[in-house]
């Protein structure tokens, strides 16, 4: 078969490292280290965690790519495996490249593998010599990596300065010291043939973020002043990164005894006047339904990020999944808008968010953020993010904007649909509203016209005027593209670089949403026009049903001709996808 990646590095410095072990043997703190080091030597970089659901044991495996170009997705084989234990040398040592390496410890993992592609390391007894305690033997490995790329040490010591200053300066000084003495023993005994990494660069310095901080950065920069949430995974994320801020950023953090507490509480913050947010995972998301519906009857603005993982029940929880999307679509009992927004990149996640909080509270109205596993903990380097970008609208009526009114309603009929928001106890008004179907003042009502009058007001005023907010598809490719690649959220690294690859044989595009619900309009683009034009189509989805292309058929009348699936808890990589497309189009 035609291999489209088999010279995809003529033009390109393009190398992939993974570390793998076991939870709890640092695979974190070397992977984030060495990133980190990369895109300070001029690197572009990509990250992907892959691990069990436990705190010790098992086997877990980071992957870095990196490259002096842009790219946003892993591949299958990786050029250099750093591994911890033998698990790891027995499960992917055939993931190696022609002219690959496998870097490890003898010390450590208790036997000495022979062979060219084994270079055997002793960041144990390293780490012992130069500091006097295996604690520091993360850093001798990740020094050692360094080494065998042929890199400088200077921006992995300066990081490691940085990570550690909060430990004290000896600390700090020892990890230094391990991770030059594993730069040396790496430099003086690796092949100098076997990698060819480019001087750094001087230039801009760029950020490494993963999802879940820019999300909890998008948040911040939006005026969210409370969130609540119960710990679960990819959830997680965002829930540190917020409680981590909560001094700088005035925040009330509050880590809930169980979902359903958690959006209540979100509710009732918004309800008292300030910007809130829950997050949690889909099972999670399942129990906070009923307060879902509350913040849709009593027309409270609220934010809710949903991480994706395979299910049903607990499912893989480590794992990665987009099988969410209709279930978000359509929790509740009963009828009510509610916007849905399905990031693919860092980027997206933070402007994302703060439209997230603006709808919400132009609207007032639920606003859902649907991330997965392997978007929240992917890393991504980006040039940076625009803060005057963002948007920020105080949509509520202050103590001194009710000062002039003669009489305030909570629920006022409006050409819209959307009334005025007080905040209580701010005046003499009255502010109140009720779960029950209630009148423009938020009492209880039981008669037929005034719930006729409601239903009009929450839901078909607002809907409309909610799509007009919705953009449409990212188009990515030539105009006239007679292939198209289609998908949503965290497909569209991965998408765009094999668009990249593939292009060179196929006409060939990709469409991408990630503003889902309400169903962007075709007033600004005629993107079903766009997919009716070419020859073929291919959804690409990280679930067994093919929800979005369920989505987009009901919403359009559009069927695409053929579906790319993937439901085994991992994400699409660039060499898979590349294949799985080009063995349907030929």
């Amino acid at each position: 078969m035609f291999s489209p990646l088999a010279n995809w590095k003529i033009n390109a410095m393009d190398y992939s490292i993974k570390i793998g072990g076991q939870a709890g043997q640092g695979i974190q703190t070397i992977s984030s280290a060495l990133a980190k080091a990369l895109v300070r030597s001029g690197c572009y970089v990509f990250t992907h965690q892959d691990y069990m659901s436990r705190i010790r044991g098992g086997h877990n495996f980071n992957q870095i790519r990196f490259s002096d170009r842009p790219v946003s997705s892993s591949r299958s084989k990786v050029d250099m495996l750093v591994a911890l234990d033998q698990n790891t040398v027995n499960i992917h040592h055939g993931d190696l490249n022609a002219g690959g390496l496998v870097a490890y410890d003898s010390g450590a993992i208790g036997q000495k593998l022979d062979g060219p592609d084994f270079l055997d390391v002793p960041w144990r007894q390293i780490a012992t010599d130069v500091a006097g305690s295996r604690l520091m033997e993360n850093a001798a490995a990740a020094g050692a990596v360094m080494g065998m790329l042929g890199m400088d040490a200077g921006p992995l010591t300066e990081l490691l300065s940085q990570m550690f200053l909060r430990k004290g300066q000896e600390i700090g000084d020892k990890n230094v010291a391990a991770a030059r003495a594993g730069h040396k023993f790496a430099m003086d005994n690796c092949p100098t043939c076997a990698y060819s990494v480019p001087a750094g660069k001087n230039g801009p310095r760029r950020m490494l973020i993963e999802g879940a901080s820019a999300v909890g950065l998008g948040a911040l920069m939006s005026g969210c002043r409370f969130y609540a949430a119960y710990p679960m995974t990819p959830s997680t994320g965002v829930l540190n990164f917020m409680a981590a801020k909560s001094k700088q950023y005035s925040l009330v953090v509050e880590q809930a005894e169980d979902e359903i507490g958690a959006i209540n509480m979100a509710i009732g913050a918004s309800y008292a006047g300030v910007r809130a947010m829950t997050g949690t995972a889909g099972g999670g998301f399942a129990l906070m339904v009923e307060g879902l519906s509350l913040a849709g009857m009593t027309e409270t603005p609220v934010v809710i990020f949903i991480g994706q993982r395979p299910a049903p029940a607990t499912g893989l929880p480590t794992r990665t999944e987009q099988g969410d999307l209709l279930f978000l679509l359509n929790a509740s009992h009963g009828e009510f808008p509610r916007v849905i927004m399905a990031p693919g990149t860092p980027e997206q996640a933070f402007y994302l968010t703060n439209k997230a909080f603006d709808l919400a509270e132009k609207f007032q109205v639920p606003a859902l953020i649907l991330f997965d596993t392997y978007l929240t903990d992917a890393e991504w380097t980006v040039d940076g993010l625009d803060a005057a970008r963002l948007k920020y609208t105080d949509y509520r009526l202050r103590a001194g904007d009710l000062e002039g009114l003669k009489q305030y309603k909570r629920h006022a009929f409006t050409g819209t649909g959307v009334t005025p928001l007080a905040e209580p106890g701010a005046s003499p008004h009255l502010v109140v509203t009720d779960s029950d179907e209630h009148d423009e003042e938020g009492h209880i009502i039981e008669d037929a016209a005034t719930r006729t009058r409601m239903v009009e007001k929450r839901l078909l005023k607002k809907l409309p005027l909610l799509r007009q907010e919705m953009e449409p598809p990212l188009f990515y490719g030539p105009q006239k593209a007679e292939i198209l690649l289609a998908g949503w959220g965290s497909t569209y690294g991965v998408m765009k670089e094999a668009v990249d690859v593939l292009r060179e044989r196929h006409n060939l595009a990709m469409m991408h949403w990630s503003e889902i619900w309400p169903f962007p309009g075709t007033d600004k683009v005629d993107y079903p026009a766009r997919l009716r034009a070419a020859g073929r189509t291919l959804c690409v989805e990280n679930n067994a049903t093919s929800q979005f292309a369920q989505l987009l058929l009901s919403q359009t009348g559009y069927q695409f001709t053929d579906r790319v699936n993937k439901y085994d808890g991992r994400p699409f990589l660039l060499d898979e996808l590349v294949e799985k497309v080009e063995a349907l189009i030929g």
